[in-house]
Order: C-alpha cells, then sequence, then structure tokens
C-alpha cells in the first residue's frame, strides 16, 4: 500500500461529507454544545451508519466526528478526562471499523476540530479568540496525543479560522511525524481566513512542512474557492483539499444553517478546482451522500 500523501498524487479522490446534517436526519437532536461528539456517548451506531453511508457513496476518505471532543468540551458535559479520552479514542475506533470492511482502501483522518469548536457559539467562523500561542498549543497538544493513541491515517485539522491557530497546530504535529495532517481553513470571503487575514499567510505557515500534505478550505462558500486556491497557488506547490458547504450562513446562538444553498457541487466547479491543484474533494455542513456519489462519477472521469 502506498504512503497517504504518495496516494493523493495519484487523485483527485472525492473524501466524504457532512457529518452532523446526516446525523440530525436520523433523528438526533444536536442542539447542545458537544454537537455530534455528544454521539459517541449516546449513539455511536449512528456515528458509524452515516460513515458507512458516505463508504458507500463512494468516499476515500472518512473523518472522525472527533471535531468538538476535547477534555473541555466533555467536562462541561459531566465526563472525567478519562472518559472523554476513551470517547474521543473511540471516534477513531469507529470510523476504522466501517474502513475496514470496505472493498477498497478507505482512509480514516482524525477531526482537529479548531479552539473555537469547543465553545459552541460559531466562534470557528471569526477566530482571533484572544488566546496565546501557548494557549493554544496546550488546547492542541492534550487532544491530539489522545487521537494519535488510536493511530488514524492522517489528522484533518479543519475548519481552522486563524493564522494563530495554524502555527500552534503546526507545532503540535511535530510531535506526532509518523502521521500525515492536512490544515484546511474556514475563510470569510475569496481572500481572507475568516479571521482576517490575507489567504497567502497561510500557504507561508505551511510552506517547506513536508508532515503537512495537503491544504485548503473547508465549510467556506463555494464560490470563494477558485480565487482562493488561485491566490495560494502563487506560493505552494502542495495539493488542495477542499470540502465546501452548502452555501449557507451559520446562525451561531441558534446552532442551525440558514439561507439557500446547494444540495450537490457542479461539475464545473469541481473541473475548476482539479486544475487549480485539488486533488481531494468533498463537502461540508449541507453536502450529504447525494453530493459525494455525483462527485465521485465527476472524479473517476478526471482520474
Amino acid at each position: 500500500m502506498s504512503s497517504f500523501s504518495e496516494w493523493v498524487a495519484e487523485g483527485p479522490w472525492p473524501i466524504d461529507g457532512g457529518l452532523s446534517g446526516e446525523l440530525e436526519k436520523l433523528g438526533n437532536d444536536l442542539s447542545d454544545d458537544l454537537w455530534s461528539a455528544r454521539l459517541l456517548k449516546d449513539d455511536p451506531a449512528a456515528i458509524a451508519a452515516v460513515h458507512q453511508a458516505y463508504v458507500d457513496a463512494g468516499a476515500r476518505v472518512i473523518i472522525t466526528s472527533s471535531y468538538q471532543a476535547s477534555r473541555f468540551g466533555f467536562a462541561n458535559a459531566g465526563l472525567t478526562h478519562e472518559q472523554a479520552d476513551d470517547l474521543m479514542r473511540a471516534s477513531i475506533t469507529i470510523a476504522k471499523d466501517v474502513a475496514s470492511k470496505a472493498p477498497t482502501k478507505v482512509w480514516v483522518a482524525a477531526s482537529v476540530g479548531p479552539y473555537g469548536a469547543v465553545l459552541g457559539n460559531g466562534e470557528e467562523y471569526r477566530g482571533n479568540y484572544g488566546k496565546t500561542h501557548q494557549e493554544l498549543v496546550d488546547f492542541h497538544r492534550e487532544r491530539l496525543t489522545v487521537l494519535a493513541s488510536a493511530e488514524p491515517d492522517l489528522f484533518a485539522c479543519e475548519t481552522i479560522p486563524d493564522i494563530v491557530e495554524v502555527n500552534a497546530l503546526l507545532e503540535v504535529l511535530a510531535d506526532f511525524p509518523h502521521i500525515p495532517a492536512w490544515i484546511t481553513m474556514s475563510c470569510k470571503d475569496a481572500e481572507h481566513t475568516c479571521a482576517g487575514q490575507p489567504i497567502e499567510e497561510f500557504a507561508q505557515a505551511v510552506a517547506g512542512n513536508d508532515q503537512i500534505v495537503a491544504i485548503g478550505m473547508n465549510c467556506t462558500m463555494p464560490e470563494y474557492i477558485a480565487p482562493l486556491f488561485t491566490e495560494l497557488r502563487k506560493y505552494t506547490d502542495k495539493p488542495f483539499v477542499v470540502y465546501p458547504n452548502a452555501g449557507r450562513v451559520w446562525d451561531g446562538p441558534n446552532h442551525c444553517w440558514i439561507g439557500e444553498g446547494l444540495d450537490t457541487i457542479p461539475v464545473e466547479a469541481v473541473n475548476e478546482w482539479v486544475a487549480l491543484g485539488a486533488k481531494l474533494i468533498g463537502g461540508c455542513c449541507g453536502l450529504g451522500p447525494n453530493a459525494i456519489t455525483a462527485m465521485d462519477r465527476d472524479l473517476a472521469t478526471l482520474r
């Protein structure tokens, strides 16, 4: 079996789509601050069912349900550190069990959400937490140490709004050089991260770091992706990974998406992203298995 980075180079490949929306379709209430991470304790079978739906749709990477999982978040829900660690490791075990039954190789990416995600108020779409570099390093080191112990294929550091947090993650990821990673930003427009930094600062931050096998955007409006990639390509030759949202706006206080959005990504957009260097393409909030099935067909043709 080739390494993950070697496999990526053979792409473009489909990855999975949004998790929480599919869990809600199964009847789960995700309105508390733990969001989908609550189901690691209350209904792990539902998480496995969504992973399986994406594998059936053609996804070749499934991202674990650890996006909002942390000792901090679980402690606020009354769990001990030991219980929190067991649930974080379970997020990987659940995904690995589904992946092991797939007819072709499916990679398991441990979701590493931003600090803002555990706050439950939408701060991953704003950044500027007011936390120091060391505070962010300490937060991420604690959870990455737990996630690494369950041996995922890679880390998916995702929905990162701020270059300050990217730099903290890079410091922590260096503790686990045997585990590759991608980093995807959340961006507020076609030029800037959600915290307001020019996107080229992202490319400059990861330049020369071989552990980072792909960079890009997720939970960002589809229309911003091509110009963001165009700017990034001026500064890096790394493969791109992208899994946009459906084009809606997140209402943090009410824990819901508002506005009209897409059900699938138009093939014209997929073709443009691949031409710009995208090797891994999926969906985020609002884009489910049907979107991945369509994308699998499109990407197979391009390969």
